[in-house]
């Protein structure tokens, strides 16, 4: 039975978004929505939501449909609430009263402890909201369930919870989610929508196969658009050869034949539809300065600590090479991010015992906050207080990272999670570093950003010292990895086993 569909369906705001689109949602499909930021997945799940009228086309819903959208962040003044509260208030305001015990069975199942649920929303940790924002969206029973970035700050543990939560739904429950997350999408989805502005594609397959399928069809659309070209442009040279013939000899005839055949390669350069592939807002491009040192960072039994100087877990004799991509394991708290801020400290100046830094590092780093961008700055600002620069040179780079030349002097308080995730990206290009230090880069990227990254990574001789729960991304690009495990910091020969099992366990704040 079909709950939704989507005849023709186009929407621009400011600019087009996508058009033609055609799509039926039955029940108990599971779909995943791809494409680059900025592109209209957040606004096409408004539209299945009926919260946001189409431009065009029409959006025809089944009748006595429940609905609910999990948005990516809390509306209005949700955050002050106390999180029993927040869900509380997805129902209707005539029945909460009597209905209440809906909200602690969406909080159980979504295993929210007890003691969060009297704390306002705001003072829980990002992957509890994120959880609690799901449990809203649950607690209506809904016939339809559309999910924005739903494991945006959740860590490995909370994103096999949220697999298991959506695979124990009602078969009949149907379910859209927009997601950069690779694994989580091939994981929930077995259909995948590729959004593009004028020819969306779908495939009923999950997201890596249907990728590759996508591949295929973009390639064979680009062979497709060469031939007709080489055609029309053969047409052409055909008919400027009979209108020199026609012109030499006065015959009308040739004249006749000449204009059937420009006209006939105007119609096929018309028809002509070029490759449909997408790319992210912004290309990624990553440069190392290079440098002639055999050992970069030299960890010997260094002893990383809370910032109260509670020991976490001690590192033996570790060293970091060029070239090499080290990826940091281990669950939430064990001191992942505070061995990087230890080797960031020591690199600016602050000694650790049993920590080396060799003086030639050019470091680049970025963490999973992107602190390093200052609320106050603007986009251009950012680039022109780091980088000796001319105006002219700062516009034309920001514009190939996706930021057009009116949106260049805009604060950056008011950019995206996407958009600032670019702008961290094209700084670290620029400071063309030996050493990259990130810790969650991939957060906000899409998923050809991702790509775009991991790529540059990849083909680079710079060296990188990486915290990531993306498990895709942390197993392409990683070469070396060190699993933080029983107060010791030990090297493994692959992340599968840590990631297998770290999905399967329960979250822990």
């Amino acid at each position: 039975m079909s709950l939704i569909t989507l005849d023709k369906l186009g929407l621009t705001l400011g600019a087009p978004l996508f058009s033609n689109l055609d799509l039926t949602l039955h029940k108990g499909d599971r779909i995943g929505l791809v494409a680059p930021n900025g592109q209209g997945k957040s606004s096409l799940l408004a539209c299945l939501a009926g919260d946001l009228e189409p431009t065009e086309g029409a959006c025809r819903f089944a009748r006595i449909l429940r609905i609910a959208l999990m948005q990516q962040n809390p509306d209005g003044d949700l955050p002050s609430l106390p999180v029993s509260d927040v869900v509380l208030s997805a129902l209707p305001a005539e029945s909460r009263d009597w209905e209440a015990w809906r909200a602690e069975i969406a909080l159980d199942a979504l295993a929210v402890p007890l003691e969060n649920r009297d704390r306002p929303l705001h003072a829980l940790s990002g992957g509890w909201q994120r959880l609690v924002l799901l449990a809203c969206a649950a607690v209506t029973e809904p016939d339809v369930l559309l999910l924005d970035e739903p494991t945006n700050h959740l860590d490995l543990a909370r994103i096999g919870q949220l697999q298991r939560w959506i695979a124990a739904l009602p078969k009949d429950v149907a379910v859209v989610v927009a997601s950069h997350d690779r694994a989580f999408l091939d994981a929930v989805t077995s259909r995948t929508l590729f959004l593009r502005r004028e020819t969306s594609m779908s495939y009923a397959l999950p997201y890596s196969s249907a990728r590759a399928t996508l591949l295929e069809a973009d390639a064979a659309d680009a062979r497709r658009h060469e031939s007709d070209l080489r055609q029309a442009a053969q047409l052409r040279r055909q008919a400027a050869k009979l209108h020199n013939i026609g012109v030499n000899s006065g015959s009308d005839l040739l004249t006749v034949k000449t204009r059937q055949l420009r006209d006939r390669a105007e119609r096929i350069e018309t028809a002509a539809r070029a490759p449909a592939a997408t790319v992210s807002a912004g290309r990624i491009r990553l440069r190392g300065a290079g440098t002639d040192a055999k050992v970069l960072l030299a960890l010997d039994d260094l002893t990383v600590t809370t910032p109260d100087g509670r020991a976490l877990f001690r590192t033996g004799r570790k060293w970091l090479q060029p070239g090499e991509r080290v990826v940091v394991l281990g669950h939430n708290g064990v001191g992942k991010s505070s061995l990087l801020d230890l080797i960031v400290r020591a690199m600016h100046g602050a000694p650790a015992d049993g920590l080396r830094c060799n003086p030639s590092i050019v470091s680049g780093i970025c963490d999973q906050t992107l602190s390093h961008l200052g609320p106050s700055e603007t986009v251009s600002g950012a680039i022109s207080r780091r980088f000796s620069l001319s105006d002219s040179r700062i516009r034309a780079l920001l514009a190939g990272a996706g930021f057009p030349v009116e949106r260049q002097d805009r604060s950056i308080r008011i950019l995206s999670g996407g958009q600032l995730a670019r702008l961290a990206m094209l700084i670290l290009r620029l400071e063309e570093p030996n050493l990259y230090i990130l810790d969650e880069p991939t957060n906000h990227l899409d998923i050809e950003g991702q790509e775009a990254l991991e790529a540059e990574m990849m083909n680079g001789e710079a060296a990188c010292l990486l915290v990531s729960h993306d498990r895709r991304f942390a197993e392409r690009v990683g070469n070396r990895f060190w699993q933080i495990e029983r107060g010791r910091l030990v090297e493994v020969e692959t992340p599968h086993a840590f990631f297998e099992a770290a999905s399967r366990e329960d979250a822990v704040d």
